[in-house]
């Protein structure tokens, strides 16, 4: 099992496929993706590596990530890859829904179980601004289709936004009235190049939280792979409402994942000041060797990330290691 010195189990990796996305979210790449040149991706046959070497590790849970993972040609191999390697029993995709519709059908055989949709804002007009794209109806079907092929765990995201959503909390509980899946809000993170962005949009998920306890919301028991958003339930409503909240006290002490970007680098933090690069256990098919690795660097870990001092580490922007 992969441990820290803090005692900090892993057992959930979230896996960048590749870095370019389709999309222009003003939270994240206000002018669409830019690169100098051709993004590097790992091979099927490196993902199948490396995500072995993580099971052997005593990883059960994958996030495909982006950028967007949907502009993978392969994507369903990949899907495959992780379902079929032995000790992984969660594979899960982060989308915006691009294409995705068409393509769910033979993600969810290769082996995907769950699904989570962006939409930060159930206003087709809204969500145009803050995302650039007028897809929220081809994302709002994905949920139905995910739902209909039976999708274990099906989620939407928005990022809390001030000036786009922060006054549209009824909408998305309206929404989750008679539908079972989970709205995820989640707390503005700062990065290298969004500081002014930032300070203009931020919001506090504890406002929101303390607003849905007054409502009547009620704290939701947390599985063992979950990942970092403390999720409520109401009784009258068939979803639940989930809050990642990077900036509240000790939010990084029940930390359970690693990150892995594109282009084969091990990130402990996505706020960390460095990565590894596993490419030359991945060059050599070395699952092994590289389980052995990923043991020791785990050990140097931070206790937790310095955002609220501004300190950001390599990440510029969201769409480098999928947030």
């Amino acid at each position: 099992m992969l441990q820290d010195n803090f005692d900090r189990k892993y057992n959930y990796l979230r896996l960048s496929v590749t870095e370019v996305c389709n999309f222009k979210c003003n939270y994240c790449l206000p002018d669409g993706y830019v690169c100098d040149a051709r993004p590097k991706t790992l091979s099927v046959d490196k993902i199948s590596t490396l995500v072995n070497a993580f099971a052997m590790a005593g990883t059960k849970k994958i996030r495909l990530t982006g950028g967007e993972p949907t502009l993978r040609k392969d994507l369903a191999d990949i899907v495959a890859a992780c379902s079929e390697t032995q000790g992984i029993d969660t594979v899960a995709m982060t989308t915006n829904g691009y294409r995705l519709l068409e393509k769910l059908p033979r993600l969810v055989a290769s082996g995907l179980t769950n699904l989570n949709l962006s939409a930060d804002s159930l206003n087709p007009y809204t969500f145009s601004q803050i995302t650039g794209s007028d897809s929220l109806h081809e994302v709002l079907s994905c949920v139905d289709k995910a739902l209909e092929l039976g999708v274990k765990k099906v989620k939407l995201n928005a990022v809390l936004l001030k000036q786009y959503n922060a006054n549209q909390l009824q909408q998305f509980l309206d929404y989750i009235k008679d539908k079972p899946v989970t709205f995820r809000f989640i707390e503005l993170m700062q990065t290298g190049d969004n500081r002014a962005y930032f300070n203009a949009q931020h919001v506090q998920g504890q406002q929101l939280k303390q607003q849905l306890l007054q409502s009547g919301w009620r704290a939701a028991p947390k599985a063992v792979d979950a990942g970092p958003a403390e999720e409520f339930f109401h009784p009258h409503y068939a979803g639940q409402i989930g809050l990642i909240m990077p900036y509240s006290k000790a939010f990084c002490a029940s930390c359970n994942r690693l990150r892995v970007s594109a282009e084969g680098k091990l990130h402990l933090c996505l706020f960390g000041e460095a990565n590894d690069d596993l490419t030359p256990w991945l060059d050599n098919q070395d699952v092994r060797g590289l389980a052995t690795h990923l043991l020791s660097s785990v050990q140097h870990k931070w206790q937790g990330h310095q955002l609220q001092m501004g300190r950001t580490g390599l990440t510029k922007q969201l769409a480098m290691l999928g947030g």
